[in-house]
Formats: C-alpha cells, sequence, structure tokens
C-alpha cells in the first residue's frame, strides 16, 4: 500500500462511465417497468454508492477514502444502458478507483436484474472520464526562477555540527524546478540576518529566500523579528498551513514561529531548524507556493496560464 502520509489533502473528484450493451427489447421493458426483479435504475444507484464507499475493501491497494459524494446517472439510448458515476473526497489521494468501482457495480446490477430477459447483454467499457485534484493541478512552473538558502545557526557557524536542512531545502528547491544560486550559514545575530536578507532580495534580487533555523523560544531565535522588520507584506497564510501540516504529525510544530512574506519582487520563507520540520514545511506548501510569483508579476489565480 503506498504511503501517502506526506501528501496534502485537496478536493479530488474522478467521473467513471460504463456501458451495457442490451436489446432494445429489454430498454423498453425498463422503461415500461416490466423487469420481474424491478426497477433496475434505482437498485443499480444504491449499489454503485455502496461500492464507490467499499472500494477498499475489494481492490487490495486501494486507500480507505472519507467519501463525501457519489453522484451516479443513467441515459438509456436505443441498444445501451451508460452509467456515469461521480466521486468527490477531499483527501490525499485520488477517487478514480472509487468511480470506476461505482460504475462497473452499478453495470453488474443491471445485468445481474435483466440476465433472464437478455442472454446477448455486455459490459462493453468502463472507463475513467475524468478526474481532477491533488498537487498536479496546483503544479506551476518554477523554472526560471532563482532562489537562495540560508542556514541560521550559531552552532553550524561555529562549525561545531554540520548541517542537514539546509542541504535538505536545496534538494527540494532543485527537485522543484527552481535555481539555487545561493547558499550560507550564518549566526543567529539580528544584525547578520538583515544584512544577508537584503544583500539577497535588494541586490541579488533572488526571486525565493529560504530560511531555516531561529524560528523557536529559545533566546536566540532571532528570525522571526528580523524579518518582520524586513518585509513589506506578511502572508500569514503560509506560515499557517506549515503548522496546521506539521502538527498533524507532531505536537511541537504549534511551537515553531515561522514567517513568511514579500520584500519587494522577493518571497521569503522562514522555516524550522530540524529536519523533520523542514521536510513537512515544504511538503505542506510546494507546489502551490509557487503561484506567488506569478501573483507578484500581476497575474491572477487562473492556473491554467
Amino acid at each position: 500500500m503506498r504511503d501517502v502520509s506526506a501528501k496534502v489533502k485537496t478536493l479530488r473528484t474522478a467521473t467513471a462511465k460504463s456501458i451495457l450493451k442490451v436489446s432494445p427489447a429489454t430498454i423498453q421493458m425498463i422503461k415500461d417497468d416490466k423487469i420481474p426483479k424491478g426497477d433496475p435504475l434505482p437498485v443499480a444507484k444504491v449499489a454503485a454508492i455502496q461500492a464507490a464507499k467499499n472500494t477498499s475493501q475489494i481492490i487490495p491497494y486501494c486507500h480507505p477514502l472519507p467519501i463525501d459524494y457519489v453522484g451516479v446517472e443513467f441515459e438509456l439510448n436505443k441498444d445501451s444502458i451508460e452509467i456515469s458515476a461521480t466521486v468527490k473526497a477531499v483527501y490525499k489521494t485520488g477517487v478514480e478507483m472509487e468511480a470506476l468501482t461505482a460504475a462497473s457495480v452499478a453495470a453488474l446490477t443491471i445485468y445481474d436484474m435483466t440476465k433472464m430477459l437478455d442472454e446477448a447483454m455486455e459490459i462493453s467499457s468502463t472507463v475513467l472520464v475524468s478526474k481532477t485534484g491533488g498537487k498536479s493541478d496546483f503544479r506551476q512552473k518554477a523554472s526560471g526562477l532563482k532562489a537562495a538558502v540560508i542556514v541560521m545557526s550559531d552552532t553550524i557557524a561555529a562549525g561545531k555540527k554540520s548541517d542537514e536542512s539546509g542541504q535538505l531545502i536545496v534538494d527540494r528547491l532543485k527537485n522543484e524546478g527552481l535555481d539555487v544560486i545561493d547558499y550560507q550559514v550564518i549566526s543567529d545575530d539580528p544584525q547578520s540576518i538583515t544584512a544577508t536578507i537584503n544583500e539577497y532580495a535588494d541586490e541579488k534580487k533572488v526571486d525565493l529566500i529560504v530560511t531555516t533555523g531561529g524560528t523557536g523560544t529559545s533566546p536566540r531565535d532571532n528570525t522571526p523579528q528580523a524579518l518582520v522588520d524586513l518585509l513589506d507584506r506578511e502572508i500569514p497564510g503560509i506560515a499557517e498551513t506549515m503548522r496546521a501540516y506539521g502538527q498533524e504529525r507532531t505536537p511541537y510544530s504549534m511551537l515553531s514561529r515561522s514567517i513568511a512574506g514579500t520584500r519587494g519582487s522577493t518571497l521569503i520563507i522562514a522555516l524550522p531548524g530540524s529536519k523533520g520540520g523542514v521536510r513537512d514545511s515544504l511538503d505542506a506548501i510546494f507546489p502551490a507556493v509557487v503561484h506567488v510569483f506569478k501573483m507578484l508579476r500581476g497575474g491572477n489565480h487562473d492556473t491554467r496560464n
């Protein structure tokens, strides 16, 4: 079973269609309500809903899902019945298997209720018509964007400890398509923080600055205070999202004082110092956070462009 614990919840939708080939006489009997076992369509609808909700019990690698909606529609043609099933859920993984299962079971239910009347019946196809949701829907072009990574730690700056969190950020940004032009370690001194941020934002004009460290509550955790005075506009939702995501994985996430915002056309994001905090924070905000650069350049929220 695939590990989806690092994924974020998004609205997932999927529509699948099954086509059941039947004789024109069978179609007419359904319309005239003359099927001996009763009207198969409402029974098939209930069966489809139950199938969608129980997909994980019959297909081993499917995750149990908190399904929010199942819609089933039927179209009676001259010699076929088209069954359309739509499933929605706000979750970490898609619902296409639930939609396909629902459409298939609806077709099988109609088949079972009419098989004594039509020996030539055939389920000719079951296909996924559409699906939405997940990170792929929110992924935008990051190539051409320049980034800098700053590690803020007295211990690492003094050579008493090696950096892991900063390197993790560098690797992740590169994987997201950003060009990491610089990486450096500085002390927790507020003046050093201010000077370094100004260098990258005002002089080098990088698009993204990601820092790690200094967001806790120890006496030398100065990052948030230093950044507040540098930001033109804070973006509270970024830090709120990182903390909310992290809190579901560790009870200590609420203690982070991470902050994010813009200085000119540069986005600045302060991450925690621990590897786990960095990993969770990056999982929480990427790739959706890349959308901010389009907005900074006067774009709109249409992610198709």
